[in-house]
């Protein structure tokens, strides 16, 4: 079982690192090309580098407190997200995987907001509600909805398991804990 762990824990450090070197290089590459499409692509997406002094669609930007406290924030959530994946989530290996995904995300905007003083934001989706943003955030919001996605409906651990085996273990597991404690 300990082995099966620490094979997770490298997987999903891999996965960290990998989707953060991604974040990481393209938006050097942004910054450096200091893209600047004039039209969408599929009237959906540019390339648009801006620099974000805040959060999202530039909340705080004119904050240094209110930007200070969502780096310690964010700091707060990169070190809980593991605490989290392996102790309320040890099951749940889909739930790991978006976790991971999220982390990577939250580490490469922190990466930028210390060494830089701002975000590199340069994917223009405008037309689809959003503003600009990056690697990153796709995967906390992705990752987010994937993450709310798996522990309301994936596996038996589910709060609302799609599957019939899933529904089927669950109860199992139940009856056991209920036998246990009797």
């Amino acid at each position: 079982m300990k082995q099966k762990t620490a094979l997770r824990a490298i997987l999903l450090a891999l996965i960290v690192l990998a989707l953060l070197a991604v974040d990481l290089i393209t938006k050097h590459i942004a910054e450096a090309n200091a893209f600047h499409q004039s039209t969408y692509f599929l009237g959906l997406v540019r390339l648009n580098f801006v620099k974000n002094t805040g959060i999202a669609y530039g909340l705080f930007s004119d904050s240094k407190v209110g930007m200070l406290v969502i780096t310690v924030l964010t700091i707060v959530e990169i070190v809980a997200i593991p605490a989290v994946a392996f102790t309320l989530l040890k099951g749940n290996f889909p739930a790991q995987i978006t976790l991971a995904v999220i982390e990577s995300g939250a580490i490469g905007n922190l990466v930028d907001r210390l060494a830089l003083s701002y975000v590199r934001d340069f994917i223009d989706i405008a037309p689809m509600g959003f503003g600009v943003c990056n690697i990153a955030d796709f995967c906390i919001t992705l990752g987010a909805v994937a993450l709310v996605i798996i522990i309301l409906f994936v596996g038996p651990t589910a709060i609302f398991p799609l599957k019939k085996e899933w529904r089927e273990e669950a109860k199992r597991r139940e009856q056991e804990a209920e036998n246990g404690e009797a």
